[in-house]
């Protein structure tokens, strides 16, 4: 029914020129035709109009008569390929692209419907139609992709051997299928058809199906390939910012940390150096007249040296902990544990790492620990683990304490501190936990492999 009245409407564009000329000629007369002058022009507007239509019939085959015989097989430059394929260039959504492609098809090669699937792995959706149809989705076997991936056109009969189901909305129209492939792997398939009683696809045609195919499938590699570089560099923006940050939160805590080492130093330290200044100069004075006085200043001075020695000390634990650098990190941990005064353990088979490496690994231990103390309570057991892995080292801190909802908790400035500290040598945190199920922490750093590569899990 749509072809007849394809074909109708043209015919009846011709037949209404044939007969506005004649009137014209009439006109041109100057007077009403005579008996035989009427029947002339009535017999030669019926010739008129029976070319009028033969020719609406009979000018595709026509012409395509004429290509064939101009240049062989081939197809004239500036023929359906091009222009079918001369849109997909555009700046312009896929989808709409597949929409537009889909509506030019039927139209240059006088097609009933024509569908274009699109997917991977096997399954494929329908993602434009003309004439507009429902979403549907078809699964191809891997003896079906095979065949697909081989390039061929395909037609009814095959269509009813390994895909049935592309011949349901079609009824008995006569169908081919191309698939939609780029460097073998099959991206797609177009779908066209025609009514059966109607023109037979011809080489040429499945020809065009054929190249078409191929440039579809070009053209989709290449906006998956477009798709995948623009999130590779909105992800390569995301983690510049995120560094920048990362090293604006150190700087900033480096330069909070250099204040509080020079507040402790100036009301600790310094405060006890002043007043030991201050008994030595005491204890001179009393040591010819009052020997016992200045025996129990000298004393006073001893147990404020010692206070004064244990707080340098415990600074310098603070800034870099003198057992770390000499003994490594499995004994600067168990000492760790031991001043929690908890139960817990430090399993640690491991060789000597980089000061940055080391330094990172234990403080974020340190972190962890007082985690552990914040939501698990002081008496949960702690182990910690660190170990290495496919070119990295690990290290875990695990509790079995009350946990916390990680859903709702919001991240803290020790876990920025950890954070931070391991981004800043390319490792990764992942914090594991739950209310009444203890808590998780772990983190990666890379020793050999690119940084950013290796990553907790």
């Amino acid at each position: 029914m749509r072809r007849a009245l394809a074909l109708l409407i043209p015919a009846l564009g011709v037949a209404a020129i044939v007969v506005v000329v004649f009137a014209l000629v009439v006109l041109g007369l100057g007077r009403p035709p005579d008996d035989v002058e009427t029947r002339w022009l009535a017999v030669s507007m019926v010739a008129a109009a029976v070319c009028a239509l033969a020719y609406v019939a009979l000018h595709g085959r026509l012409a395509r008569l004429g290509s064939r015989l101009a240049y062989g097989e081939r197809r004239p430059q500036g023929e359906p390929l091009q222009a079918l394929t001369s849109g997909l260039t555009r700046e312009l959504p896929t989808d709409e692209l597949l929409l537009e492609l889909a509506g030019s098809l039927r139209r240059r090669l006088a097609l009933d419907a024509a569908e274009l699937w699109t997917g991977s792995g096997g399954r494929l959706g329908l993602r434009a139609s003309d004439p507009e149809r429902a979403p549907a989705t078809l699964v191809v076997g891997e003896s079906e992709m095979r065949l697909l991936q081989r390039g061929a056109v395909s037609g009814r009969t095959w269509l009813g051997v390994w895909l049935p189901r592309l011949l349901e909305p079609h009824g008995q129209s006569d169908l081919r299928v191309a698939p939609i492939t780029e460097s073998g792997e099959l991206l797609g398939l177009v779908v066209v058809a025609r009514d059966a009683g109607g023109e037979p696809f011809a080489s040429a045609d499945e020809l065009v199906l054929q190249q078409l195919g191929r440039q579809v499938g070009l053209a989709l590699r290449n906006s998956q390939l477009e798709s995948e570089l623009r999130s590779s560099l909105d992800q390569l923006t995301r983690r510049s910012e995120e560094l920048r940050l990362s090293r604006a939160r150190l700087v900033s805590a480096s330069d909070a940390e250099r204040r509080r080492i020079e507040r402790d130093l100036h009301d600790g330290a310094q405060q006890h150096l002043i007043s030991l200044a201050a008994q030595v100069g005491l204890a001179r004075d009393l040591a010819d007249s009052d020997p016992a006085e200045t025996r129990a200043v000298l004393e006073r001075v001893r147990a404020e040296i010692r206070g004064t020695i244990n707080e340098l000390r415990d600074l310098a634990h603070g800034i870099y902990p003198p057992l770390l650098l000499e003994r490594g990190l499995g004994e600067a941990l168990n000492a760790a544990l031991d001043r929690r005064a908890a139960p817990g353990r430090v399993e640690a088979s491991i060789e000597r790492y980089s000061t940055e490496v080391e330094s990172t690994i234990y403080f974020c231990c340190l972190e962890a620990l007082q985690n552990t103390a914040k939501h698990g309570g002081n008496g949960a057991r702690v182990t910690i683990r660190i170990w290495e892995e496919a070119g990295g080292v690990l290290f875990e801190v695990r509790d079995d304490g009350g946990g916390f909802d990680l859903a709702r908790s919001t991240a803290g400035a020790g876990l920025t501190n950890m954070r931070d500290r391991l981004g800043a040598i390319g490792g990764t945190l992942v914090i594991a936990a739950a209310p009444g199920e203890g808590t998780r922490v772990r983190g990666a750093i890379p020793l050999e492999t690119p940084q950013g590569s290796f990553s907790a899990r």
